[in-house]
């Protein structure tokens, strides 16, 4: 089989140096490994020609000595991590690879991880998940896990210390850090949407995936996350609730996690219990704003607010749009 990892990146060009050395180090075969730039604006063209990384390159696994194709593609514009796995994914099902091994520019595969991953490989499979785990070892749970769209939490129950006894254990999602996707399934159902942006892509691809096959969770193969994006700053005061406060320049963000989110649960979940989860949410998001006591652009914020539900109602994805509501351009 011809196995291929998928690296999208952006602005992180020390962390994904890091990750493909533990990619050229794998134990398991590696044949070819797509770095997708996001339009990387810190000099990573440069670091990456600077280690041999260039485009068409051929690199050596210093474990066994096999080879390694490099393909580096630079994208116009920052078309978020949706964007980025949709193309490396097309790029990789159209120049023939078996599997496609997706991840973030900061993960760090251990050397034995995507062999774990492959002994467990078949025609029945849609996709494989090495267990994802933070620098102290300590699993990141909500990152593998179970449909739940009736829930007025997260759409993904996620695993348990239980479920991770298992030798493997059949899943409903994986998010895009360490899921080996079999290429069979990528001919039935396409691509990731990459109109989604951010958030949710991985849900969204995953409940097709599973229209496919099986998505299997390997607890004994592992990849290292690292999540070098700074954390909100946390406060409570709802209802006992830890609520966070987004910096006002970073909360264009959160629209596509509300959007899509909305966006999928219009599909899954009932008319009925849809209206109410989206009051409860939009209420709760209002009073918020104001228990925190956010006293930057409040109206905007709202509006803002608002506008992520709607859309995520009636399916629109413009991306710009965002920015556009909290900086008025």
């Amino acid at each position: 089989m011809r196995v291929c990892a998928v690296v999208v990146t952006y602005n992180r060009k020390d962390l994904l140096v890091e990750c493909l050395e533990a990619l050229r180090r794998q134990t398991g075969p590696l044949d070819a490994i797509y770095i997708i730039d996001n339009a990387s604006t810190d000099g990573t063209l440069e670091l990456l020609r600077s280690k041999g990384y260039r485009d068409g390159a051929v690199i050596e696994n210093p474990i066994d000595g096999s080879e390694i194709i490099i393909r580096y593609v630079r994208l116009p514009l920052n078309t978020g991590g949706a964007g980025g796995f949709h193309e490396g994914v097309k790029r990789a099902f159209h120049d023939g690879y078996d599997w496609i091994w997706l991840m973030d520019d900061d993960a760090e595969p251990l050397p034995d991880s995507l062999q774990g991953l492959l002994r467990y490989a078949d025609d029945d499979t849609a996709a494989l998940a090495n267990l994802k785990v933070s620098p102290d070892g300590s699993p990141q749970y909500i990152h593998r896990g179970f449909f739940d769209f009736d829930s007025f939490a997260r759409v993904v129950r996620p695993v348990t210390d239980d479920d991770l006894r298992e030798e493997t254990l059949e899943i409903d999602h994986a998010s895009f850090v360490g899921i080996l996707i079999n290429s069979d399934s990528v001919r039935e159902i396409g691509f990731p949407r990459k109109e989604f942006f951010l958030h949710y892509d991985d849900v969204e691809y995953c409940l097709r995936l599973r229209s496919t096959g099986k998505i299997i969770l390997v607890p004994g193969s592992l990849i290292l996350h690292k999540e070098a994006a700074e954390r909100d700053n946390i406060t409570k005061g709802l209802f006992g609730r830890e609520i966070p406060v987004v910096p006002y320049d970073k909360l264009w963000l959160r629209y596509y996690g509300v959007r899509n989110s909305i966006w999928l649960r219009r599909k899954e979940m009932g008319r009925a219990r849809l209206f109410i989860f989206i009051v409860r949410a939009i209420l709760l998001s209002i009073a918020a704003q104001i228990i925190t006591g956010i006293r930057e652009k409040p109206f905007r914020r709202i509006r803002f607010i608002l506008s992520a539900y709607s859309d995520g109602l009636r399916g629109r994805f413009d991306n710009e749009k965002p920015r556009k509501i909290l900086y008025g351009d």
